[in-house]
């Protein structure tokens, strides 16, 4: 207990640094770069490729990812910042519709050795790995067959609060 409250005082400590620093404009410019080349149409196979970056601020590039029925999916997750995993990490996890998200979240504060994915845990419909800062992720996988908004977030402790987004099927 006396190390998980020396974590928590440390990760606060250092995104109150972090909110202190950097200028603004550089930040928004950035993300406009970042923006241009997200998502790319491959017609090898009908692969939907999606880059998704995350960053020290706690900040997915996009909130929306929209796919078509049963697509093949290539989902890259880019973590931007210089933090390492264990002050702040980020994945993305695609949850099934209905999931209650906070709740969800509460389960996967406990799977720290799993990279807070609850093992057992059916609502999990794909995930990547957990990351630090500089490294990336790719899988694939294929789009429900079921049309309907699916939540994504980041599943690291606290992040799902800033860190969440829609997967829509069409």
């Amino acid at each position: 207990m006396k190390n998980f409250k020396l974590f928590i005082i440390t990760v606060a400590s250092v995104l109150l640094l972090i909110s202190c620093a950097g200028d603004k404009k550089e930040k928004k410019n950035s993300s406009v770069e970042v923006e241009k080349e997200v998502v790319k149409k491959s017609s090898e196979n009908d692969v939907y490729k999606v880059v998704v970056t995350g960053d020290d601020f706690m900040k997915f590039n996009r909130n929306k990812i929209t796919v078509s029925v049963g697509q093949k999916i290539e989902l890259t997750l880019k973590h931007t910042g210089k933090l390492p995993k264990a002050a702040m990490g980020h994945n993305i996890v695609i949850l099934k519709q209905g999931t209650d998200v906070a709740t969800f979240a509460q389960k996967a504060i406990a799977a720290s050795e799993n990279d807070y994915i609850p093992e057992d845990d059916t609502d999990v419909i794909v995930n990547t790995k957990m990351l630090g800062g500089g490294e990336s992720d790719t899988i694939t996988f294929t789009a429900p067959t079921e049309k309907g908004e699916y939540d994504f977030i980041c599943s690291f402790p606290g992040h799902y609060a800033m860190m969440r987004g829609k997967f829509v099927v069409e």
